[in-house]
């Protein structure tokens, strides 16, 4: 089926095919006619699948179809998104996917000028991308007005719920008019996302194209056992055995995605981190440097990667599993899109193995355990060696000895291998191993700068990110 079948206008179509789209993605082939219709929609997709253009387009036609003059002040269309990314993200979508509509498209959200906010607002913006934060500051303000909106779109709003926008979200909801459409896109959909879609959808037709949290079918998903202090030599040995063409590494603070930055830069591989204390510049250029090949390794939180629309990121890297299962989820969801496969590669440590079990009865599968490289206590010394000569102080060398004995080996979980001791030739468990972990180079580039909106953060349901603002 082509997007021609849809009943898409001409100018969309026209678009689309300056962009190189010919065949929609199921999401976009099962909620476009259901949005066309004015129907209220429940849209279940993981990233990657083309959610964006499922609710982008057909709102363009509706819009357009009856055209009308924009007040001063006044938004036609809402879309509320999480992080500032995603939402430059949504923004860049709308304006090239409306380039022959005539329809104006603005921002706002928390690291640019108020002013600027209020110019663009000013005349009046038939779509206004927005953080729940920002848009309620403006609002506040009387710089804009949500008495006119004709579609209300709450994307990835399962992670929103995460962030604790569900009171702006209220707030929100309660100064657009009744008689609207409304649009409710989650990539995972739990119990408490399931309840406040039926307090903003009126019979809304529902398209699920995964069933809620599972994984991408073509990601190669795999486990590493290993102790908290060696993950920084685990990773930089991947990193250089790895095939890879961009690499993108979770931790779950802005203080450890810094590290980590700062430590490959003493074993000579260059990253770039995103998070939430980096300046909207910095973010800004982060993601060019990594959309352009020219750094192709970033560090990331959770929050900050809702905005990462990256063809060819070939690997994934947990550097620290998530809290919170559903984010595993959405990490590896930035691998293997586009139709491209992927490699998703996570670190264990014995305090980490609870959210490891979170996450197989989350996706309900277990993830293949791969073992620790061949001489890996020598090679990880040496890599410390060579950082601490470049940076400076870093943690001592662990031994292993008696101490080790004494405590005793971790406790063998019963879908997994036991943690092997790193002295050993090989780790106990399937999968391949990095056994030729040190024969090339550190790969990577650009500068130390990044940028980024996140934080770490413990189960749903706490106060509102300033850095998602």
């Amino acid at each position: 089926m082509s997007f021609d079948h849809l009943g898409l206008s001409e100018p969309l179509t026209r678009a689309l095919t300056a962009k190189g789209y010919t065949t929609p993605t199921p999401i976009q082939r099962d909620a476009i006619p259901t949005v066309l219709e004015g129907r209220d929609l429940l849209g279940i997709a993981q990233t990657g699948t083309g959610k964006t253009a499922a609710f982008v387009l057909p709102s363009i036609q509706r819009l357009a179809a009856d055209a009308k003059r924009v007040l001063p002040t006044h938004v036609r269309m809402l879309v509320l998104a999480p992080t500032r990314e995603l939402a430059g993200q949504i923004a860049e979508s709308a304006r090239a996917y409306g380039q022959f509509s005539r329809l104006s498209v603005a921002t706002v959200f928390g690291g640019t000028s108020i002013a600027k906010n209020r110019q663009d607002l000013q005349r009046g913006v038939d779509i206004l991308v927005a953080t729940p934060g920002r848009l309620l500051d403006l609002v506040e303000q009387r710089l804009c007005s949500l008495s006119q909106i004709e579609i209300l779109v709450l994307d990835e709003a399962d992670q929103m719920l995460d962030l604790g926008f569900i009171h702006s979200l209220k707030k929100i909801v309660r100064m657009v008019p009744r008689q609207r459409q409304t649009l409710f896109f989650s990539a995972t959909m739990p119990t408490s996302i399931r309840e406040l879609a039926s307090q903003y959808l009126t019979n809304p037709a529902t398209v699920a194209i995964k069933p809620a949290a599972t994984t991408a079918e073509r990601v190669e998903q795999h486990v590493t056992f290993v102790n908290q202090t060696e993950k920084q030599a685990l990773l930089t040995m991947v990193l250089r055995s790895e095939p890879i063409d961009r690499a993108l590494v979770f931790t779950r603070t802005k203080h450890g995605a810094d590290r980590v930055v700062k430590l490959l830069a003493g074993n000579g591989i260059a990253a770039n981190a995103i998070h939430g204390n980096k300046s909207q510049p910095q973010r800004e250029r982060a993601l060019a440097e990594f959309k352009s090949g020219k750094a192709t390794i970033l560090v990331a939180t959770d929050i900050a990667a809702r905005g990462i629309d990256v063809s060819g990121v070939s690997h994934v890297i947990n550097f620290e599993l998530p809290n919170v299962p559903e984010q595993y989820v959405h990490r590896i969801g930035r691998t293997a899109r586009a139709g491209a496969s992927g490699i998703a590669i996570s670190f264990c440590a014995d305090d980490e193995r609870p959210y490891l079990r979170d996450i197989e009865k989350l996706t309900r599968q277990k993830v293949e355990v791969r073992p620790l490289p061949d001489d890996f206590l020598n090679q990880a010394n040496a890599l410390r060696a060579v950082r601490v000569q470049a940076i400076g102080a870093d943690p001592a060398p662990r031994e292993y000895g008696r101490e080790d004995h004494q405590r005793g080996p971790a406790r063998p979980r019963a879908t997994h291998a036991p943690q092997a001791t790193h002295g050993s030739a090989q780790a106990q468990g399937n999968g391949r191993s990095y056994a030729n972990a040190g024969r090339r180079g550190g790969s990577g580039g650009g500068s130390g700068s990044g940028s980024g909106g996140g934080r770490g953060r413990g189960r749903p349901g706490g106060g509102r990110s300033m850095a998602a603002r």
